[in-house]
């Protein structure tokens, strides 16, 4: 019979590929037995090893690890990676596996992906898919948030030194020096209806809603509805963004300071150029965003449903 070991003939091995970022974990031999290991007691071939680079985070790995049409893509490293990853799978039916080596793990966090390493790979190999909407921002993918102004600013203040110091919290410490910035001035356009232009230091949009430490800052934003959500940030010094802080934390509705909204297309006008991010990365500087989603082109692996409890009586 076909798939029959005593025929000659054993079932094929699911294989996958490993997109690593060299700079998120220390010893390489031990962090590649780790993996090989978990994959030879989960039933998986040896994996495709791929490492990004300075030039390469991972879109030319995960086109490579596509066209050897592999089982699985493991994205080991930051938000970064993930998102590199992302984008060379968007629509091609490989599921994408999360090993989170970063600052910051939003997507992870956001998800319930486990943090362990060892865990988050038992998920990615005996997972479930989901599928996840992705958004676009001028042509560029992202699975967490993007956004222009003060978050940008934030990521590109951030130096490697302090993260490693600090963690996360080294974030904060970057906002700090930009929270006497002068507010730029924010035309917006969401789908081709709903307009909105006031005096911002930034505008977030968000497929996930929390930030690092669990922050609501979008509290509605789910990544399989089929919207991307806005939030529009106006404040200025540190009493108007602690008066802002309280506002989200407390979740409250639309104010001055606060703007929220959902949509499917969304066009971002600033009277001067601005820092944009996509998943944590700065990619430039630029006066307009146009953002897009499109639903459900992401196959995430994540934790298998737990079973439904038996009827009463069995």
């Amino acid at each position: 019979m076909p798939g029959d070991p005593e025929f000659g003939n054993p079932e094929p091995r699911s294989r996958a590929a490993v997109v690593a970022n060299p700079t998120k974990y220390g010893d390489r031999g031990k962090f590649r037995d780790m993996i090989s290991a978990a994959m030879s007691v989960h039933g998986w071939s040896e994996p495709l090893w791929l490492d990004t680079t300075a030039d390469d985070p991972g879109q030319g790995m995960t086109g490579t690890a596509v066209a050897e049409q592999v089982d699985l893509v493991l994205a080991c490293g930051g938000d970064g990676t993930v998102t590199a990853c992302a984008e060379g799978l968007a629509g091609s039916g490989i599921p994408l596996g999360v090993l989170p080596l970063g600052t910051g793990n939003l997507l992870a966090r956001n998800l319930g992906l486990p943090l362990d390493l060892g865990a988050a790979l038992v998920v990615a190999l005996t997972g479930a898919d989901r599928r996840l909407d992705v958004g676009y921002a001028n042509g560029r993918p992202f699975v967490v948030m993007a956004g222009i102004g003060i978050d940008a600013k934030m990521l590109g203040s951030a130096s490697p030194r302090l993260k490693r110091r600090l963690g996360w919290a080294a974030y904060a410490v970057s906002a700090g020096r930009h929270l006497g910035d002068r507010p730029m001035l924010v035309r917006l356009n969401a789908d081709g209806g709903m307009r909105l232009r006031r005096r911002a230091g930034g505008v977030i949009v968000g497929n996930v809603g929390r930030l690092q430490g669990g922050v609501p800052l979008l509290p509605d934003a789910a990544p399989d509805d089929g919207l991307l959500d806005a939030i529009v940030l106006t404040a200025r010094g540190w009493a108007g963004w602690l008066a802002l802080a309280g506002h989200v934390l407390l979740r409250r509705g639309a104010t001055g300071r606060v703007a929220r909204f959902t949509f499917r297309e969304l066009r971002i006008n600033l009277d001067r150029e601005q820092p944009w991010e996509i998943d944590g990365e700065v990619m430039g500087r630029t006066r307009q965003l146009m953002i897009v989603m499109r639903p459900g082109q992401l196959l995430l692996r994540a934790p298998a449903p737990a079973p439904a409890p038996a009827p009463a009586g069995k």
